[in-house]
C-alpha cells in the first residue's frame, strides 16, 4: 500500500485514547442480537441524521435541515427538540462527559455548544469556516472534527479556541488510536490519513480506486479501527499502529451495497449498514461470520450508529424521519 507524506506546519497537543467508537459513553455488548427492530417518528423530520449518546442512557440527534437539535427519552419514549442559531444546520453531534452537546455547523462554519437544561447555545467559529462535518472527543476533553473544505478542526472547550491543519480528499469521518493518533477519511481522495497530533503532521494511505472511505470506528481501546468503504462495499479492518490493512471484508450486497456508517461494540463487534440495500450488518471477528438484519422500513438512509451502554444498536433514518433500536 503506497504511503505518501503530507506535511502540515501547526502542532497539536497529545489527545488521549479513543474511548471506543461513542466517545464519552462506553458502548455495551448483548449477549446475542435477535435482530428485532423498534422505530420512532422524530417530531421534525426534515434529513433528522446522527444520534449521539449520553451519559443518561438517553439519544440526541441532528436535524440538519430543521435546524434543530431532538432529544429521545428511550424511557419514557418521548421527544423534545432546541432550535439553533439560524444557518447552523447540525450535521454531526456527542455529548460530553457533563451533558452538553456538541454539534457541527455544517451551514455556519461553526462548531456549537448547547446547554440542554437551559437551551442557551455558544457557538464557536472555525478560522476557515467551511462546512465542520463529524466530531469526536478524546478523553482529555479535546474535541477534533473534520471540515469539508480541507481541514481537521481541533477545538479546546476549556477555552474555545480552534486550531485547524490543512489535508485534502474530503475529510468526513474520523477516529481516534490507542496511540493518541488521529485518522480519519478522505472520501473524495480514495485515502485513508493520519494526523500525528504531537507534531501536526499527516499520512496519507492509498485505499485502492473508487475505494470511498466514508466513516471510521475504534474499539474500545483503539487498537483496531474499522472503515466503511462506501464505493468498493467492503468492511476493513486496520492495525493504526503497525498502520496497516488486516483484512478487507466484501459485504453481502455487492460492489453497489454503499457501506456507509461503522460502529463498534464492547465486545469488539463491528457493526455496518449498507445504504443501497437497507441492511444493517454485525460480525464476529472471530469466525467472521455476517449477520444480516434487514431494515423494516424502506430507504431508511442511516449515515450514522451508535452502541448504547446496554449493548443496543441505535440508528437515525434520515430519509424517512425515524429512530430505531435493534436488539
Amino acid at each position: 500500500m503506497k504511503n505518501a507524506l503530507f506535511v502540515l506546519a501547526a502542532a497539536a497537543s497529545c489527545s488521549a485514547l479513543a474511548g471506543g467508537s461513542n466517545y464519552n459513553v462506553v458502548p455495551g455488548t448483548l449477549p446475542s442480537v435477535k435482530g428485532q427492530i423498534r422505530e420512532w417518528d422524530v417530531p421534525t423530520p426534515k434529513f433528522a441524521r446522527d444520534p449521539a449518546p449520553a451519559p443518561d442512557g438517553s439519544i440526541f440527534i441532528a436535524v440538519m435541515q430543521g435546524n434543530k437539535i431532538a432529544h429521545f427519552d428511550p424511557a419514557t419514549q418521548k421527544f423534545r427538540e432546541w432550535d439553533l442559531p439560524e444557518g447552523a444546520k447540525p450535521h454531526g453531534l456527542i455529548v460530553d462527559k457533563q451533558g452538553m452537546v456538541f454539534y457541527t455547523g455544517n451551514g455556519n462554519g461553526t462548531i456549537g455548544k448547547l446547554d440542554p437544561a437551559s437551551g442557551k447555545v455558544v457557538e464557536y467559529k472555525a478560522p476557515s469556516g467551511g462546512r465542520p462535518h463529524t466530531l469526536i472527543q478524546g478523553d482529555d476533553g479535546i474535541i477534533w472534527f473534520t471540515n469539508q473544505n480541507g481541514r481537521i478542526g481541533r477545538l479546546d472547550p476549556k477555552g474555545g479556541a480552534i486550531t485547524e491543519y490543512e489535508t485534502r480528499g474530503g475529510p468526513y469521518g474520523l477516529a481516534l488510536a490507542k496511540d493518541g493518533a488521529l485518522w480519519f477519511c478522505q472520501l473524495s481522495g480514495d485515502r485513508m490519513a493520519r494526523l500525528d497530533t504531537k507534531t501536526g503532521k499527516i499520512t496519507e494511505l492509498d485505499a485502492g480506486v473508487a475505494s470511498g472511505p466514508r466513516r471510521v470506528a475504534a474499539n474500545a481501546d483503539g487498537s483496531v479501527l474499522w472503515w466503511a468503504f462506501y464505493g468498493s462495499n467492503e468492511l476493513v479492518k486496520f492495525d493504526p499502529i503497525a498502520q496497516k490493512v488486516l483484512k478487507r471484508y466484501r459485504l453481502p450486497a455487492g460492489g453497489n451495497g454503499g457501506a456507509y456508517a461503522v460502529t463498534v461494540d464492547g465486545a469488539g463487534y463491528p457493526w455496518v449498514n449498507e445504504i443501497s440495500a437497507n441492511t444493517v450488518i454485525r460480525m464476529d471477528p472471530a469466525t467472521e461470520k455476517m449477520q444480516v438484519i434487514q431494515l423494516p422500513t424502506r430507504n431508511t438512509g442511516i449515515r450514522k450508529m451508535i452502541i448504547a451502554a446496554d449493548g443496543r444498536l441505535w440508528y437515525m433514518g434520515s430519509h424517512i424521519g425515524k429512530i430505531g433500536v435493534i436488539d
